[in-house]
């Protein structure tokens, strides 16, 4: 598995509006700078964070964007998924039920059914608030 860049900047978003939530929105422009990501990269990412309901948005002056809960209701795995889709090893292994014609006889789907549950785990024991402290 391969965290794409948009996936780790969708994460460092993240982290930047739980950072410096004060109750007002944060204009795209400060949290490009901290970050130092292009707004216009920002602009691609946004709008998969915003329809997964992770985001508040306004428009106009004194708009921006603000987390649409709190850190702790973020999952980080979520976030991920929201940018990735699967963080499947292999795409037999996607969900539930093994989408393989193979997959009664072949030798290695336990090995990629564990990796992926090995790192959905991980990915799904953090939150947005453990990367406050």
């Amino acid at each position: 598995m391969r965290v794409s860049t948009k996936g780790r900047y969708a994460l460092r978003i993240m982290i930047d509006l739980a950072l410096n939530d004060n109750g007002e929105y944060i204009p795209l422009k400060d949290i490009a700078a901290r970050q130092e990501i292009t707004v216009k990269y920002m602009e691609q990412i946004i709008p998969q964070l915003n329809k997964a309901g992770y985001l508040k948005s306004l428009r106009g002056n004194g708009g921006g964007y603000r987390l649409s809960k709190s850190p702790d209701k973020y999952i980080v795995g979520d976030i991920l998924r929201v940018m990735e889709g699967s963080l499947s090893p292999v795409a037999c292994v996607d969900n539930d039920e093994i989408d393989c014609a193979r997959g009664e006889g072949c030798a290695t789907v336990g090995f990629w059914s564990g990796l992926k549950k090995v790192v959905d785990e991980y990915v799904d024991s953090f939150t947005l608030a453990d990367f406050l402290n």
